[in-house]
């Protein structure tokens, strides 16, 4: 199970536009089915696009903006999203949200003493912890940091096992 987010903002975007062109187009319908003078007058329209060329500054800038838009919404729908669920070993349907895997690792590495603030990077291949301590001296807190996460990760059981980097800081130094 690799649960991903879902495309929303591209999708929204285009539905909008998609939408919008819709409705303008209903409306210029409708005015000129009811009598009245269209928004958008489609001779006018179709006067301006017969008459443009494509040796001119205006359709090239267009057609490019219509390109790279067509581009991006590609890329958007082709590239896959952010890993929302991981997968765990064992049933092959079970499954940690990113959000609460990451959460129960920070709080791993916070309650090794000595630790003042914990931070928590994960990727698929690595889970990366800085740690901040007022201690002066660290000997032996990244070891420590380091076996609590992996502890943790023991217990949590990934079906790809990241590695686990540690670096402290100290907010004091050593006189």
């Amino acid at each position: 199970m690799k649960r991903r987010t879902r495309r929303s903002l591209p999708a929204t975007l285009t539905a909008a536009v998609l939408l919008a062109a819709a409705v303008l187009a209903a409306v210029a319908a409708i005015q000129r089915l009811t009598g009245h003078q269209p928004w958008l007058d489609y001779r006018a329209v179709a006067a301006v696009v017969h008459d443009a060329r494509w040796t001119e500054l205006v359709p090239a800038l267009v057609s490019g903006a219509v390109a790279l838009l067509g581009l991006g919404l590609l890329w958007a729908a082709l590239l896959p999203g952010k890993r929302r669920i991981l997968p765990l070993t064992g049933d092959p349907d079970s499954g940690a949200d990113s959000t609460g895997y990451r959460a129960a690792l920070r709080a791993a590495a916070a309650d090794v003493d000595g630790v003042e603030r914990a931070q928590l990077s994960t990727g698929s291949r690595k889970v990366k912890v800085r740690v901040k301590t007022a201690r002066t001296r660290t000997d032996g807190l990244a070891d420590a940091v380091r076996a609590a996460v992996e502890s943790r990760l023991d217990r949590i059981s990934p079906a790809r096992r990241p590695a686990v980097s540690v670096r402290v800081r100290a907010t004091r130094e050593a006189s």
